[in-house]
C-alpha cells in the first residue's frame, strides 16, 4: 500500500475511535446516572456489545457511506483523507467541550466539502446525501418521540406499582443498554468500513465493494477501544445535564433509541446514536415534567448539531490541498 493509502486509513481508524469516545455515553450515561450499574460494569457491556454490532449488522450502513462522493478514482484517497481528517478534528473539539456532536454529521460534511473543493458540486453523490440527511432529520424526531410516548405509556402502566418493580426496571435497563451498544457498533463501525473499502477499491486493493475481514475487525476494535476509554464528559450532558433521570426514564429512553438506531441500520441509513439518545431523553423529561428539561442545554446541543455540518465541510476543503501534496 502506499503512504497516501496508510495514512487516510490511520485517520479514518482514529476518526472512528473518537466516534467510539464520543457514542460510550449513548450507551452507559442512562446506567451510570441512575445508579443502575458503575462506570466499569456498564462500559464493559457497551464494548462487548459494540463489538457484536459490526459483525452481525452494518453491511448496508457501509454500502451507503461509500456513495457520499463520487469523484474521479486518483482523487479518492486525498478526497477522503481530507473529509475524515476534517471530522476528526471536530469530534476531538466538541468531546472537549463536552458536547454530544454528531459523528456522522461530521463525516458526512467533511467528505461533501473536500469533494466539493476537489471537483466541484457535481463531485458529491447528492441522492445518497439527501437519503442521509432525511435520516439525520427524522432519527431525532423518533428518538423524542419514543422518549416522551413511552414514558407517559410506562408511568400509566405503573401507576399502581410497588416499590418492587424497581429490581426488574434496572434489570431491563442493562439489556435496553446491550441492545443500544449492539445498534451504536452496528450504525457506526460501518461508517469507517464504507470509506476505507472505497479507497482500497480505488487503489486497486481491493476488487468488491464488500469489506474485506481486516477492514472489518479493524472498525469494530477501533469503535470498541473508543467506547472503552468513554467519553465522560458527554456522559454527564446526556446522563444529568438534560434531565435527571431515573431507572424508567432511563429504561424507556435506551429501549426507544435502540429501536430506532436498529432499524436505520437494517434500511442502510446512516445516523446519528448520539443524536437520538440525547433527543429522546429531552423526550422522556418533556413527556414527565417540561419545565424540569434543560431547554438551555437541548438548545446547545441542537446548536452544535446544526453548525457540525458546515464546519466539517470548510474543514475538509481545507485540508484537502494537504493531501494532495502528500498523494
Amino acid at each position: 500500500m502506499g503512504g497516501a493509502l496508510v495514512a487516510a486509513i490511520v485517520v479514518a481508524t482514529a476518526f472512528n475511535f473518537t466516534n467510539g469516545v464520543h457514542d460510550a455515553a449513548d450507551a452507559v450515561a442512562t446506567l451510570v446516572a441512575t445508579r443502575t450499574a458503575k462506570a466499569a460494569s456498564a462500559l464493559a457491556v457497551a464494548v462487548g456489545f459494540t463489538l457484536l454490532g459490526p459483525l452481525v449488522l452494518g453491511a448496508a450502513v457501509a454500502d451507503t457511506v461509500g456513495k457520499v462522493v463520487d469523484v474521479p478514482q486518483d482523487q479518492l484517497v486525498a478526497v477522503i483523507g481530507a473529509g475524515v481528517g476534517g471530522a476528526l478534528v471536530w469530534n476531538l473539539f466538541s468531546w472537549w467541550r463536552g458536547l454530544p456532536s454528531s459523528s456522522t454529521h461530521a463525516l458526512i460534511g467533511g467528505l461533501v466539502g473536500a469533494a466539493i473543493a476537489a471537483d466541484g458540486i457535481h463531485a458529491v453523490g447528492w441522492s445518497t446525501v439527501g437519503l442521509v440527511l432525511a435520516a439525520l432529520v427524522l432519527s431525532p424526531a423518533l428518538g423524542f418521540a419514543t422518549g416522551f410516548v413511552g414514558n407517559r405509556g410506562a408511568r400509566v402502566a405503573l401507576r399502581r406499582a410497588t416499590l418492587a418493580v424497581e429490581r426488574p426496571i434496572r434489570g431491563g435497563q442493562w439489556l435496553s443498554s446491550a441492545v443500544l451498544a449492539f445498534a451504536h457498533g452496528a450504525n457506526d463501525a460501518a461508517k469507517a468500513t464504507g470509506v476505507i473499502v472505497v479507497m482500497l477499491v480505488a487503489t486497486q486493493h481491493a476488487t468488491s465493494t464488500s469489506a474485506p475481514l481486516w477492514v472489518t475487525l479493524l472498525a469494530t476494535t477501533s469503535l470498541a477501544l473508543g467506547t472503552a476509554v468513554g467519553g465522560w464528559r458527554i456522559v454527564r450532558t446526556i446522563g444529568m445535564g438534560i434531565f435527571r433521570l431515573r431507572p424508567l426514564d432511563g429504561l424507556v429512553s435506551q429501549t426507544g433509541s435502540a429501536v430506532v438506531v436498529l432499524g436505520a441500520s437494517a434500511l442502510g441509513a446512516p445516523v446519528s446514536t448520539s443524536q437520538v439518545v440525547a433527543s429522546s431523553v429531552a423526550g422522556v423529561g418533556g413527556g414527565q415534567r417540561w419545565h424540569h428539561v434543560h431547554w438551555h442545554v437541548v438548545r446547545n446541543i441542537g446548536l452544535a448539531w446544526l453548525v457540525t455540518m458546515p464546519v466539517c465541510a470548510m474543514l475538509g476543503a481545507l485540508a484537502l490541498p494537504l493531501w494532495r501534496w502528500v498523494t
